[in-house]
Parts: C-alpha cells; structure tokens; sequence
C-alpha cells in the first residue's frame, strides 16, 4: 500500500538518465503509482541505484505501433507523464504532447532536457557542467584561478529534477480544477538560472563582483569557508552576522588577532590566514568539541562514509538502509501523510495490460 500525499496519482516514466530518475523517485517516494517504460532488453537497477527505486517496470520496444499504442493507452488513464528526451524525439516515435493530450485532456506531460525545447543549443548533448556554464552559475563556484564543478547537484537534480516535479505538480493542480492538461518545458538551464536569482540580483545592485573568491559568499570571507584541521579534516564556518562572528572569535581566542572590523574587505585575506593558522592547530573532533551546539554557525565538514553516523542525522533518521543499501530518506517530511522508500529497485518486470488494468 502506496504512503504519503501523492497516494492515487498515476505516473507513466519514460526511462532515462540523471534527473528524470531522480524526479520519479521523488514522486515514488510521496505516494505516486510511478510506471517506468524501459528499453526492450535494459539490464535491471542494481540496488545501489535510490533512484530507481519504488517503480512497477515495464519493457517495450517504442519503434513498434504496438507498443506505441500500449503507451497511449496508459496515457489515457494517468495523471502525469514524463521523458528526458533531446526535443523531437518524442514526437517521431508518434509520443508527444499534442498525440498524448488528444488521448487524455488532463494529462500534465512533463519535458525534462539540459538546454529547454527551444533555443540554438536545443537539439545538442550536454551534460550538468554545461547547462551550469551557460547559467553564470559555474563561473562562480571555486577558487580565484578556476571553475569547480559542484557535482551534477546544481543542474541535474536542483535545476533539473526539483523543477521538473514542481513544475508538474503545479500543473496536476490546475488539471485538476479546470479539467485542462499541459506541457512543462522543464530546462536545467532555466532551473539552474533561477537558483541564482540571489546573486543576479546581488551584482545587478553593486553588490556582488562578476568574480570568484571576491564576495561574501563565495570563499572571501574569512567568516565564510572551509578550514583544515590538524588531523588533515575540515570544518565548516558560516559566522555572518555579528553576533555569530563574536563568538567565533571568542570561541577560537582570535579576539586579540583579528582586530579589523568584520567587514573590513581589504583585510579578509590576512584575517583568513590568522582563522586558519589557528584552525590547523587542533583535530576537527577538538573544535567539534568547542564548537558543536553554539551559534557560530559550525559543522564538521563529514564523509560519505561518515554522514549517516551523526548524532543529528542518526535523531533525525535522514539517512535509512534499504535492500541493504545506505540512502537518503525521502524528503521532505509531512506531518498528516508522511512519505516512504515504497520499495528497493527491483528487477521485476511487468505486464502492460496488468498495469492499464490496474489503473482501470
């Protein structure tokens, strides 16, 4: 029995890479009846693969009017349908929106692609650092002399999936009320961009420099940033407002060395030397010790490995094993319809006619 607030929604997922995944886990994990539609022959997910999980699969050769027809029909009787392909492709295979809607005039039917359904980049590969470097995002991230690529998180899954699932979830409602379907154009790029709305607004007002390492929250600050322990680990310091960075200096004794003002900017690369001359001469477990609990805004920069171990994330059962596997929960919590890992990836495959009678 399906748990949490998308419980009875009906979503058809056709299989893909990177967000869309990611995008039916998180419907899966909130309750929805998500069906996967795999390649004819694709190996199962291996269960070290979250998202994959809480899916009912199916195989189908798309090149066949068979199976075309077979995704018409579950079309008619779902809720929200998604795929991850480059635009056009979905509508050679006799698969796009205007076929789908004329079938079911309520269908939201999600598009999740790097570069959007339109533009001069529309129809070429890419991957998350790209869609990243055309948003200005990536030019921002790392140190002064170069770009780091934060992971896949800031395009594929925050630019990608999170608007993606907002975005057809907003849909699901207005279908819902006015009986009228749609499409959601849902580009990383455009996901991306947005999530620097902050810091385009920043630099449109004067107040952030179109470079990396000169602003507050891009590793100039003294205040702001990461510092190697003793013990060759890091800690994490995030002392912006006064009273926080009071007590960093009281709690580090660097009172008496840092005595420019907080915002003095001329002097944060001497004042960020002095903070890590002194954070290098204790472990990282010895500042947790002096600094877990307080309000300078501290965390132990954590592993992999280490993460699921901490006492807040073991209270809060952010991480949870499943199939034997150590993954994030679902997120995030409901307090009348709380959500669930339904199942572990599986490498069951179903029958489309048991699924359409199902959702009969």
């Amino acid at each position: 029995m399906a748990k949490g607030p998308l419980t009875g929604v009906k979503v058809l997922e056709f299989g893909g890479i990177g967000p869309g995944p990611f995008a039916g886990m998180m419907l899966s994990d909130m309750g929805a009846d998500v069906v996967e539609i795999a390649r004819k022959g694709a190996p199962p997910p291996p269960a070290y693969r979250p998202d994959a999980r809480g899916r009912r699969r199916i195989t189908l050769d798309l090149k066949t009017p068979e199976a075309v027809e077979t995704c018409l029909r579950l079309a008619e009787k779902a809720d929200i349908t998604f795929e991850g392909n480059r635009p056009g492709v979905m509508e050679r295979l006799g698969l796009g929106p205007d076929v789908m809607l004329a079938r079911n005039p309520a269908l939201v039917y999600g598009r999740m692609t790097g570069w959007g359904q339109f533009g001069p980049y529309a129809h070429t590969a890419g991957h998350d650092i790209n869609y990243l470097a055309l948003t200005g995002a990536l030019h921002a991230i790392g140190p002064a002399d170069r770009p780091v690529a934060p992971l896949n998180i800031a395009a594929d899954y925050g630019g990608g999936a999170m608007f993606l699932v907002t975005g057809i979830l907003a849909a699901l409602l207005h279908a819902r009320a006015t009986g009228q379907g749609q499409v959601v154009d849902a580009g990383m790029t455009d996901g991306a961009s947005y999530l620097m709305s902050l810091f385009y607004g920043l630099h449109a007002g004067g107040k952030w420099q179109d470079k990396r390492e000169a602003n507050l929250l891009d590793g100039a600050a003294p205040f702001y940033g990461t510092f190697q322990c003793s013990d060759g680990k890091w800690v994490s310091i995030g002392s912006i407002e006064p009273q926080f960075y009071a007590l960093l200096l009281e709690k580090t004794g660097a009172g008496d060395t840092l005595t420019q003002p907080q915002m003095s900017f001329k002097d944060w690369p001497q004042m960020r030397q002095a903070l890590r001359d002194i954070f290098i001469t204790r472990t990282r477990d010895e500042w947790c010790a002096v600094m877990e609990g307080t309000d300078v805004c501290f965390a132990p920069v954590l592993s992999l490995a280490e993460a699921p171990k901490h006492p807040h994330n073991v209270a809060r059962e952010t991480f949870v094993e499943s199939a034997g596997v150590v993954q994030p929960a679902p997120a995030p919590r409901f307090s009348r319809t709380p959500g669930a890992i339904q199942w572990p990836p599986s490498p069951d495959i179903y029958e489309a006619e048991d699924v359409i009678a199902s959702w009969g």
